[in-house]
């Protein structure tokens, strides 16, 4: 059971295995770009280039869903950013249970953004956890788990796609661990637990009052989506990459204000420190260097972004 990019890769591992996948449970196809033609997720691609079943309801809790999983009599079902919170009777339904693949070392993060508010809240470690789900999300007993570092470059997109590869690798090794009975469910502790809820776009509105190391931070958190955007003369520019400028002294400005323009980056004042900005777009315009955007906009200092709403 999995929808997005992020459960391709535990999916081929399973494909590639020994125990034959005997059906995948996915979301529907939605539509998608200018003309809204239906796409389906990238989890069924998968599945039919393989020519495994694929079932796409539209909820769990409906007549025939149930019905449909216990025709194929899995022994084990696994879930990897499925996209909805199983009942019960899906729960209880394989001998052997159903086993997550969550991109957090839980119980750190649990939610639906573990990736994103990982990297926002300048952690410097993540990973992987495999886990028994259960009825609260993401509050079932810990299989396994594997870390990895967070770099000071990772976005949001690249964290994901470690990730990726990682929860399949672990994945692979725990239903190895899972076949011989070497696999010890352990409990969560509770009083570790923190949150990571769904990214909102309005997550990506930069707050010019946050320090700069905070803003450079969700700046790459939210890369690719929803983007750290502000406004840029009253149109949207979005912010892709930016860094703590050191060299420029703390300045007194109105946060949000730019304090400096050479030819190849713009400084920005914000509530403790300076940002530098290197990658841009503006509001229906390609994503250029900073030193390319200048080419054709004129900035100057005194300039304050983001005072007009987006």
């Amino acid at each position: 059971m999995g929808t997005p990019e992020f459960a391709v890769p535990s999916l081929q591992v399973l494909l590639e295995g020994t125990d034959p996948v005997v059906g995948v449970v996915t979301q529907p196809d939605q539509p998608s770009g200018r003309g809204m033609a239906l796409h389906a997720p990238p989890v069924k691609v998968l599945a039919e280039a393989h020519h495994i079943p694929v079932f796409q309801p539209a909820k769990l809790r409906v007549p025939g869903v149930l019905e449909q999983l216990q025709s194929w009599q899995p022994d084990l079902i696994v879930v990897a950013a499925y996209g909805r919170i199983l009942p019960t009777t899906i729960l209880t339904l394989p001998p052997l249970g159903c086993i997550n693949v969550h991109a957090s070392l839980l119980p750190k993060y649990r939610g639906a953004g573990p990736i994103q508010w990982a990297i926002a809240n300048g952690e410097t470690e993540t990973g992987i956890t495999i886990m028994q789900v259960s009825a609260p999300m993401d509050a079932g007993d810990i299989l396994l788990q594997k870390a990895v570092p967070i770099a000071a470059t990772d976005t949001g997109g690249s964290l994901h796609d470690k990730l990726a590869r990682l929860g399949a690798e672990a994945l692979r090794e725990a239903i190895e661990l899972l076949k011989v009975g070497r696999l010890t469910p352990r409990q969560q502790h509770e009083a570790e637990v923190t949150h990571a809820p769904l990214i909102q776009k309005d997550d990506g509105r930069v707050d010019w009052h946050l320090a700069a190391a905070v803003i450079e931070r969700r700046v790459r958190a939210f890369n690719p989506w929803p983007s750290a955007y502000t406004t840029l003369n009253g149109k949207l520019l979005k912010i892709l990459a930016a860094q703590v400028e050191h060299s420029l002294r703390p300045s007194q400005a109105t946060p949000g204000t730019i304090i400096e323009v050479t030819p190849v980056s713009v400084s920005v004042a914000t509530g403790n420190g300076v940002l530098t900005l290197r990658e841009v777009q503006l509001a229906g315009k390609k994503r250029l260097s900073v030193e390319e955007f200048l080419r054709g906009h004129h900035l100057q200092s005194g300039l304050v972004l983001g005072e007009d709403a987006a």
